[in-house]
């Protein structure tokens, strides 16, 4: 099974699908895909890493995150990613000099989407909705909002379940 957390930043979005994966199984897997690039950004690792349960292993991969759980070789109920905003935050900054964004980002997800298809563990993956806002006044912030959309759109066709999160509170979509 499949669950997908999507909501605006701040929104609870981690916190409950942090809960969710507590309540699903005692072995959860996390999966990081921040990159601590500045002070704010290591600050905010580091509170994750203090707030997630000591027992939870956490595979911290800012790409490749398809390899990198096929790679754990321990079996799991839960795997949590998150999350695919910065995947694909990732993904696009590493690629923006060839030229083919597009084609490396949607790589890197059906690559990941294989894996799940492939695993016998319950998934939920975290994304910000960021198509709700205002349009970016420049190019790379308006690609990276159409891609994370797209990204968003292709994960929702294979969950079983998609949640939208308003302060706090989980909105059922699928």
């Amino acid at each position: 099974m499949l669950t997908l957390i999507l909501g605006g930043a701040r929104s609870g979005k981690s916190t409950y699908a942090e809960k969710l994966a507590a309540e699903k199984g005692p072995s959860v897997l996390y999966v990081a895909t921040a990159q601590a690039f500045d002070v704010d950004m290591a600050a905010r690792i580091q509170k994750h890493r203090e707030e997630r349960p000591f027992s939870w292993p956490t595979v911290e991969a800012p790409m490749n995150v398809g390899a990198a759980i096929e790679a754990f070789d321990e079996e799991v109920d839960v795997i949590l990613i998150d999350c695919l905003t910065l995947l694909t935050s990732n993904v696009l900054l590493a690629n923006e000099e060839s030229g083919d964004v597009e084609t490396a980002v949607f790589d890197e997800i059906n690559a990941l989407l294989e894996v799940y298809q492939n695993s016998q563990s319950e998934w939920i993956i975290v994304s910000n909705e960021v198509g709700l806002g205002i349009v970016p006044a420049y190019e790379l912030g308006r690609t990276y909002r159409d891609y994370l959309g797209k990204v968003n759109q292709k994960v929702a066709q294979y969950a079983d379940r998609v949640l939208f999160m308003v302060a706090g509170l989980p909105l059922f979509v699928k």
